[in-house]
């Protein structure tokens, strides 16, 4: 368990420079500059010798070192609450900036800032790992040293398997990231350490998870095994497929939810068979037709009430056909609308009223 040790203050002393670093460039750089530099620079560098030191463990832990798969995934699930609690917004992943310059949350030489950033962090952690390594602070790290020249492929399946494993491993990332992008961090790190150990439990065997080109760029594109084409292929157009496919998905479920049509309205045989007056318009009706009509609150919304049946001699009288001839079209009675029973001078009422017991068609509860 010596090795175990050596390796817990390594991840220690790793947290506690990044730490220092970011709060030194916060304090020294403009702000411009260390959101778009700095931050991800130092959260690379963190991320990247984090992820070295826990594969040197996956490979020479459990026959060097003695202790088993639970141990790495506890260290994967801390590890990642640590870096999500200290990065200060920079996840230090290629993806995730192109993702924000899709939804417009950066600009084009912002994101392209990031990424020279977070390349040049894994390249400097890189480079620091391996002379911790060669100090030789214990007998993994010894070893380590040893077998870097040699190292094994981290790709141990299929080319087109492996890209399909990376691509969904970053659909779920990015799923996760958009689902708790507005959420509080104390929500947010948890759902994405306990993700990410996860994908590291079903994904590692297969691609070590890395689901981040820039990490598997440096880490093992230098590795023998396959050429740098089939590399590209896995590690770098699985996770950008992966990345998109999760955006699209996410952003064509909040269409779908708050862009839904309003229902139709659906008119009622019983109802539309109802005795009316064409153009009445009354105060205590909602009119739903013609441009005039005035502005009168709507009914509230209750059952019909049961109505007795229209008796031939109380059948209401067609005001048309009565004027004559000569009477011409009906006038806009939503324009001019008396109440009913109001009498105009000179002449009969051109809008008599309905009996009690009809209801005009206009009269439609919601």
């Amino acid at each position: 368990m010596a090795g175990l040790n050596v390796s817990l203050s390594f991840f220690f002393a790793t947290f506690a420079l990044c730490q220092v670093a970011r709060r030194a460039s916060k304090a020294l750089l403009p702000a411009g500059a260390y959101a778009s530099f700095a931050r991800e620079a130092v959260g690379a560098a963190q991320l990247g010798a984090c992820c070295l030191e826990l594969r040197m463990l996956a490979e020479l832990g459990p026959w060097a070192g003695g202790f088993g798969r639970d141990v790495l995934l506890t260290l994967v699930f801390l590890l990642f609450l640590a870096h999500g609690a200290t990065c200060d917004g920079a996840w230090a992943n290629p993806t995730v900036s192109l993702q924000e310059l899709l939804l417009a949350e950066a600009s084009l030489p912002g994101a392209l800032l990031q990424l020279a950033a977070q390349g040049l962090g894994v390249q400097v952690a890189c480079a620091l790992t391996r002379l911790c390594w060669a100090w030789e602070l214990s007998d993994l790290h010894l070893l380590q040293s040893l077998m870097d020249a040699h190292c094994s492929s981290a790709l141990r399946t299929s080319v087109p398997h492996g890209t399909l494993v990376e691509a969904a491993c970053a659909f779920a990332f990015h799923l996760t990231l958009l689902r708790f992008r507005n959420s509080l961090p104390v929500y947010r790190v948890p759902a994405v350490a306990l993700l990410v150990t996860v994908m590291a439990y079903a994904a590692g065997p297969l691609t070590s998870a890395f689901f981040n080109p820039t990490l598997a760029t440096w880490v093992t594109f230098r590795c023998s095994g396959h050429t740098v084409l089939e590399y590209a292929q896995v590690y770098w157009l699985g996770p950008l497929a992966g990345g998109l496919w999760g955006r699209e998905f996410r952003s064509g479920g909040e269409a779908r939810s708050w862009g839904e049509a309003p229902r139709p309205l659906h008119w009622s045989p019983r109802l539309r068979s109802r005795t009316h007056t064409p153009g009445a318009c009354s105060p205590r009706t909602w009119c739903r037709h013609g441009a005039g009509c005035p502005a009168v609150p709507r009914p509230p919304s209750s059952p019909l009430p049961e109505e007795p049946a229209v008796q031939p001699e109380e059948q209401v009288p067609n005001p048309e056909k009565e004027a004559g001839p000569g009477a011409g079209s009906h006038p806009d009675a939503c324009r001019g609308a008396q109440q009913p029973g109001a009498r105009s001078r000179g002449g009969p009422d051109p809008h008599p009223a309905l009996p009690q017991n009809q209801l005009s068609i206009n009269h439609i509860p919601e």
